[in-house]
């Protein structure tokens, strides 16, 4: 459906942006193949003043001309929708070059690399790439969950959605309805953040957790959407960078490497262990339980209780 609509708007924009004089609306519906398999004269007017508006909102400047006999036509000047040029300098076109590596995933690998391609077009200047010829690194955002791309579009798209979640010490999955803001990867995993309906609250969801198919629902949003910079302070949180407190964890020597970047102090134990201190933050019980055996909580006693409980609901699997 999102497809479908994408390619009615781009076809309405071509035909406004080139007729040298401005178009009647049986001559639009005559034009596009979508207009004319719309069931009444009144489905069509419906579809196309919605279009206009979607068209107006992205940024299209359409003007409405009367001719001498009375019909409304509709047409796109080029002069009035002509962006200015395009000036980067060799550092800002060098970062939208590393952007466009990031992405691992094929369909958006595609489409930053063909965003690319138009910003040369138009005079982007052409940079040595550092990374690829003098570095065995490469920036990746990895994406492996099949939610992924329907959360994307439904974030983009500002619609409702519904998923069976598994939080990590239930047994088994929970239906959620969920307002979507926005997609975050911290540490190597993408979250959701959103608007949990059925609780009335924010919530943020593990994409990993989710099961099934994520589907769309219709409707506006009840919740209003918050800036960026505070969505992705939810997320930080409830993936547990923020930290509060401090954790005593008991981890294997030579394995961990991630909770002994982030440790406050190491303390060798003998026997091929070590005491480490780290921050203790939302969503660290989670974490340490990826390690499985390696890690061994000491105190707090909750989050050695949360442990224990996401271990055992691993377990009844």
């Amino acid at each position: 459906m999102a497809i479908a609509k994408a390619e009615r708007l781009m076809n309405l924009a071509l035909c406004l942006l080139g007729t040298r004089r401005p178009l009647s609306k049986r001559e639009l519906r005559g034009s596009i193949e979508a207009y004319l398999e719309a069931a009444s004269d009144d489905a069509f007017n419906r579809m196309f003043e919605r279009d206009k508006d979607d068209l107006r909102e992205l940024g299209l400047v359409i003007e409405t001309v009367e001719n001498l006999d009375g019909d409304t036509g509709y047409l796109a000047r080029r002069d009035s929708n002509r962006l200015p040029p395009i000036t980067l300098d060799a550092e800002e076109a060098a970062a939208l070059g590393l952007a466009a590596k990031v992405w691992q995933q094929a369909r958006l690998a595609g489409a930053a690399s063909g965003a690319l391609q138009k910003l040369r077009a138009a005079g982007m200047p052409e940079t040595e790439d550092a990374y690829e010829v003098h570095s065995a690194l490469e920036p990746r955002i990895p994406v492996h969950e099949a939610a992924f791309e329907p959360l994307m579009l439904a974030c983009r798209d500002r619609r409702p959605v519904t998923f069976n979640y598994r939080k990590a010490n239930a047994a088994q999955p929970e239906q959620r309805q969920v307002e979507p803001w926005t997609l975050e990867c911290w540490r190597g995993h993408w979250y959701l953040a959103g608007w949990d309906r059925e609780r009335g609250a924010e919530r943020v969801f593990r994409l990993s957790r989710i099961t099934g198919k994520v589907r769309s629902r219709a409707g506006a949003f009840t919740a209003q959407v918050p800036d960026v910079v505070t969505v992705r302070e939810t997320v930080e949180s409830w993936a547990g960078e923020t930290a509060t407190r401090t954790a005593l964890i008991r981890l294997r020597a030579d394995s961990g490497y991630p909770l002994r970047a982030r440790a406050l102090s190491v303390r060798e134990l003998g026997d091929g262990w070590e005491e480490l201190e780290i921050p203790y933050g939302h969503g660290l019980d989670a974490w340490l339980v990826e390690f499985g055996p390696d890690v061994v909580v000491t105190g707090p006693e909750d989050l050695r209780a949360d442990v224990v409980d996401r271990l055992r609901a691993v377990a009844k699997d």
